[in-house]
């Protein structure tokens, strides 16, 4: 009984919290923005996440980097990117990107087997890319508009065809699953909340580096930086880096709107390795809580 009380007014705390945060953004919003109409309610939520952030996800990570070896903490990411690649390639089927979608189901076989279950990623040896295809990429194939720009509690950046994107890509992996197993047993639960954990702390600990980039280029106002960088970025990732003409005045427009006065920022393409024109950005990792690359600097 008393694990259940406490449990009760942790989460009566959490949700508390974010109330708290989310109505202090909404108010701090006077007039509308009609580029950013959930501008109140994402700069609350920003907020509330870089002080999650800040007070335990970040602390977590430095001391897993500090604790685990570099093989280790390589061989953890491989694994989760392994399991990732399971929802990459039914992605790739059903964006009709059959040749791709047979590399990726060879990546995973491969790193499966002679990787021992993906720990070792013997595919990038063999220069077998990674793709970095998701749920909502296919849902914007199809058609469905991205929505506005809207931040959402621990998840960050996204927009309402992510947030159902971030649904199809939860179903498509098996991690998902493992609390059905043995009729969804305290020890089996144990085991499903300890992956995820695992799995937010490692992607936490592989962005400290990029996350003192971003701090450092955002200037005065992260919450635009991170905004038009992220938009830029699934926009890239949908065309696969070739991007209609007549959408790129429609961002560099937003985004000149949302930094007038300030300075001028480049906002790259993903960091990518043996691409091709015209080929699919690859990325050792598909999904991240910043989800932004690093300015170039020219």
């Amino acid at each position: 009984m008393s694990m259940q009380k406490s449990t009760f007014n942790t989460r009566l705390i959490m949700s508390s919290l974010v109330i708290s945060s989310l109505l202090a953004g909404c108010a701090s919003t006077a007039k509308p923005n009609e580029l950013d109409p959930w501008e109140g309610w994402n700069r609350g939520t920003q907020d509330f996440n870089d002080d999650l952030d800040k007070a335990i996800l970040k602390p977590v990570a430095k001391g897993y980097l500090w604790i685990t070896p570099k093989f280790v903490n390589d061989g953890i990411t491989n694994f989760f990117s392994n399991m990732n690649d399971i929802g990459v390639t039914l992605n790739d089927f059903m964006q009709l990107k059959m040749t791709q979608g047979g590399m990726d189901a060879s990546r995973f076989l491969i790193n499966t087997t002679a990787g021992v279950a993906g720990f070792v990623d013997v595919a990038k040896m063999i220069d077998l890319p990674k793709h970095n295809e998701d749920f909502g990429q296919t849902l914007g194939f199809w058609g469905v508009p991205t929505g506005n720009y809207l931040v959402m509690p621990f998840m960050g950046a996204s927009s309402p065809r992510e947030v159902v994107g971030a649904i199809g890509d939860a179903l498509m992996n098996p991690l998902t699953y493992t609390f059905a197993v043995a009729g969804g047993g305290v020890a089996v639960s144990a085991i499903n909340a300890g992956a995820k954990s695992v799995d937010v702390t490692d992607t936490r600990a592989d962005l400290i580096p990029t996350e003192k980039i971003v701090n450092e280029a955002s200037g005065e106002d992260r919450y635009s930086f991170i905004k038009n960088a992220y938009q830029q970025r699934r926009e890239y990732l949908l065309h696969d880096g070739n991007i209609p003409e007549e959408e790129e005045p429609q961002l560099e427009e937003a985004a000149a709107t949302e930094n007038k006065g300030a300075t001028k920022t480049n906002f790259p393409a993903p960091a990518t390795t043996n691409n091709k024109p015209g080929s699919a950005p690859v990325s050792d990792n598909s999904k991240h809580f910043l989800d932004i690359s690093a300015p170039v600097k020219k």
